[in-house]
C-alpha cells in the first residue's frame, strides 16, 4: 500500500518591521540629546545676546558682547596661549604615542603587555590627581627635584615660572593622554593584514621599510582622529592650569587660558552673559581649526 509524503506546513510570511521602530530605538538618545545638548547649548546664544546693567536690569545688546569679545586682550592672550600650547605638546605627545605604538606592534618587546598597561594607566589617573601630583613634583620649595638640586647646591628648577609654565602644563598633558592615543594607533595597527608584511618581507623589505610603507600610511585615518581630538582638548584647557594657580598665582591669572577666562567671567565676576559669549567664540575657534585640519587632511589624502 502506497504511503503519501506528509505535507509540509507553509511557514507564515515574515512580517515587516514597521519603519518607524528605527526611530523608536533612535528617540531616547534624541531625546537626551535635545534637552542635554541643544536646550543648553540655545540658552547659552540667547544670554550672549543681552547684557545685565545696574538700570534696566537685562537688556538686549544684540552683537555688542561678540564685538566686545574679539577686542577683549585677555581672550586674546588666552586664546593665543593655548594655540601655542598645541603646537608644542601635541606633536610631542603625538610622536612618543606613535613610537610606542609602532614598538608595541613589532613584537620585539618583552612583558608588552605590561609595558602597554604601563603606559596606559596615566589616563585612568583623574586630570585633578595628576596635576596635583605634578604640582607637589614641581614645588620650588618642598618638591623633591627642589630638594635634590639643594642637597647639590644648584638652583632649583624653574618649573613654575612664567618661562617655563606651559611646559610644565603640556608634560602634565602629555603624561596623561599619551597611553590614550597609543592605544587608539595600536589598535589601528592590529587591522593591517599580516599579508601584507608576509609579501613585504619577502620582497626584501626590512623593518623600517615595512613601518614607513605600510604602518604609518594605515595609521593617517587614526592619526586624523588623535589630532581632531588633540584640538578640542588644548583649547578646552582648564582643570591643569586652574588647579596650579593656587601653587604659582603670579604666574597663572584668571585669563591664563581661554577656557579658564571663561569659568573666571561667570563665577567670579557673575557676567553670565558676557561669559556665553566667551564661549561661544572659543567654540567658534575650535570648529575652525578643527574644520581647516580635516580640510587639509583630506586634500592630502586625495592628492
Amino acid at each position: 500500500m502506497a504511503t503519501t509524503a506528509p505535507s509540509r506546513k507553509e511557514s507564515p510570511p515574515r512580517r515587516r518591521q514597521p519603519a518607524s521602530a528605527g526611530a523608536l530605538f533612535v528617540a531616547p538618545f534624541m531625546v537626551l540629546f535635545l534637552l542635554l545638548f541643544l536646550a543648553p547649548l540655545g540658552y547659552a546664544a540667547y544670554l550672549s545676546l543681552f547684557q545685565e546693567r545696574l538700570i534696566g536690569g537685562s537688556t538686549f545688546v544684540g552683537l555688542d558682547n561678540y564685538a566686545t569679545a574679539l577686542k577683549d586682550p585677555q581672550l586674546l592672550k588666552g586664546l593665543g596661549r593655548v594655540a601655542l600650547f598645541f603646537v608644542i605638546q601635541v606633536p610631542v605627545m603625538l610622536v612618543l604615542a606613535l613610537c610606542f605604538a609602532l614598538a608595541l606592534d613589532s613584537g620585539l618587546l618583552r612583558l608588552a603587555r605590561v609595558i602597554r598597561l604601563g603606559i596606559f594607566v596615566p589616563y585612568a589617573v583623574p586630570s585633578v590627581i595628576a596635576t596635583l601630583m605634578w604640582g607637589y613634583l614641581y614645588g620650588p620649595d618642598f618638591g623633591p627635584f627642589a630638594q635634590i638640586s639643594h642637597d647639590l647646591h644648584l638652583p632649583a628648577p624653574r618649573f613654575l615660572t612664567d618661562g617655563w609654565m606651559l611646559g610644565s602644563l603640556a608634560n602634565i598633558v602629555t603624561w596623561e593622554f599619551v597611553g590614550y592615543n597609543m592605544i587608539i594607533l595600536y589598535a589601528a595597527l592590529r587591522t593591517v593584514p599580516a599579508e601584507l608584511y608576509e609579501a613585504a618581507a619577502m620582497d626584501g623589505a626590512g623593518a623600517w621599510r615595512i613601518a614607513w610603507s605600510i604602518k604609518l600610511p594605515a595609521l593617517r585615518p587614526a592619526l586624523t582622529l588623535t589630532v581632531l581630538f588633540s584640538v578640542i582638548g588644548s583649547f578646552q584647557l582648564f582643570n591643569e592650569p586652574k588647579l596650579l594657580m593656587s601653587v604659582a598665582p603670579d604666574v597663572i591669572d584668571s585669563s591664563y587660558t581661554a577656557n579658564l577666562y571663561a569659568y573666571s567671567v561667570a563665577f567670579i565676576s557673575q557676567q553670565t552673559n558676557y561669559a556665553a559669549t566667551v564661549s561661544f567664540i572659543l567654540g567658534l575657534v575650535i570648529v575652525i581649526v578643527s574644520y581647516a585640519f580635516l580640510l587639509t587632511a583630506n586634500r592630502r589624502r586625495t592628492a
